[in-house]
């Protein structure tokens, strides 16, 4: 059978009606997996991160600046100028103002001349204290090209012998200039200039920025930077001498909550972004308890006998010592033993020393030794003993317990007094 029959004999196919697809209809759809989860998204971290900083509600949508910046919640008020606005606040404080149990107005009083020999400048001795500007800024980093004195705190006392305290505040980087402006005309006021750690922060960061806004750089006056005097005084008994711990262990002040210097940056630029003036609150408040401070400070100084601790005082008839003003060491020496500070003996035993007043010395440092196991103590009884008293065997006693000398130098001297030993008398 050919192939043309084969094909007569298979079935002939029916073609569906007209109505029914061609296609045969689609599955019912299966689920889709789960999408995957979105990235996280770093700009709500960062804000979530600001917000437990500053212990604030998270914004999701950041509040916008005040229309009218003159009336906000910082006490601040708007100045236009020639350089743009400048945003000020300005406030006198009365005599009764005191920082702990110091009134500011004692600074007014100071003597410059004791202030001059607890900086070891003679040169402040000629600057009035009444015509000084105490000053500190809050700024946007730690040095740098970049960073700026977004606030700047000033103070000072006017004819009647009133702080004046004056704050002036960068809502914008770009308002610098009329800031730089405000501080020239300060300055013209001023003779000595009264920070602390100024010299070798905030008044170099002042400058640089005069000179990137391509302004005459003010001329360097008279400074008197009163961590180094802190230092000095009250090292012995604090440790570190950050401004707070002298306002709270010597001014007796308290600040309460204050704001931590590292946040400060954030804060201002978390401001910056949002507008958000409860960010600098803390900060504005954190810069004027700074520069009422100093002028506690410096009233303290002024007249430090009946108000510093005794330890302090140490600390206080030393610096005189060192600065050869050996009546007021003397003095200030007497009053920290009267105040039960026993380390005052080595300050006044070296001060008569420095007088000549061996006798006295020697008597000042054998009490100080009774109680004190220090070796360069043992080193100034064992030269005054050798020297002085003629007793080179008792002289050698302190060498041998040790003298905190040099190997080489020890020995010298304890061969010299052992042959003096041996000598008849």
């Amino acid at each position: 059978m050919d192939f043309k029959r084969k094909l007569g004999f298979l079935p002939t196919p029916t073609m569906p009606p007209v109505n029914v697809p061609l296609a045969s209809p689609p599955p019912d759809p299966v689920p889709s997996p789960p999408a995957a989860p979105e990235p996280p998204n770093i700009i709500e971290q960062l804000r979530a991160k600001m917000a437990e900083i500053l212990d604030r509600p998270r914004y999701h949508t950041p509040p916008a600046a005040p229309a009218d910046p003159s009336e906000t919640a910082l006490p601040f008020v708007r100045q236009d100028t020639p350089q743009g606005p400048l945003y000020r606040r300005h406030v006198i404080l009365p005599p009764s103002h005191h920082v702990g149990r110091i009134p500011v107005d004692s600074a007014y009083s100071s003597r410059s001349e004791l202030l001059a020999l607890l900086a070891l400048d003679p040169g402040l001795a000629e600057r009035s204290i009444t015509r000084a500007l105490f000053f500190d800024t809050e700024t946007t980093g730690l040095g740098g090209a970049g960073a700026i004195a977004f606030l700047l705190g000033m103070a000072w006392f006017d004819d009647q012998g009133r702080l004046n305290v004056e704050q002036l505040l960068l809502r914008s980087p770009a308002d610098e200039p009329a800031l730089l402006d405000a501080l020239t005309e300060r300055l013209a006021l001023t003779e000595l200039l009264v920070s602390y750690n100024g010299k070798s922060f905030d008044w170099p960061l002042l400058k640089a920025r005069y000179v990137m806004n391509r302004r005459q750089v003010p001329v360097d006056l008279p400074h008197l930077d009163l961590l180094h005097i802190g230092r000095r005084l009250h090292r012995a008994r604090l440790g570190a001498c950050r401004l707070k711990t002298l306002e709270s262990e010597v001014l007796g002040f308290d600040r309460g909550i204050d704001v931590a210097g590292a946040d400060v940056p954030a804060r201002y630029q978390h401001f910056l972004r949002t507008g958000d003036e409860q960010a600098l609150r803390e900060v504005v408040e954190h810069n004027a308890w700074d520069v009422v401070s100093m002028a506690a400070l410096v009233g303290l100084y002024g007249e430090p006998f009946d108000l510093m601790h005794g330890d302090d005082l140490v600390g206080f008839a030393r610096t005189m010592k060192r600065a050869g003003a050996l009546a007021v060491a003397e003095r200030a020496a007497d009053r920290a033993l009267e105040l039960g500070a026993t380390r005052a003996l080595r300050v006044r035993g070296d001060v008569h020393k420095a007088r000549g007043d061996r006798a006295r010395a020697l008597s000042d440092f054998e009490a100080l030794a009774e109680d004190l196991d220090d070796p360069s103590l043992r080193l100034e009884l064992a030269k005054l003993y050798e020297h002085f008293v003629k007793d080179p065997g008792r002289a050698l006693e302190l060498v041998e317990r040790g003298t905190g000398e040099l190997e080489k130098a020890a020995e010298k001297r304890r061969t010299r007094l052992a042959r003096k030993a041996k000598k008849p008398t």
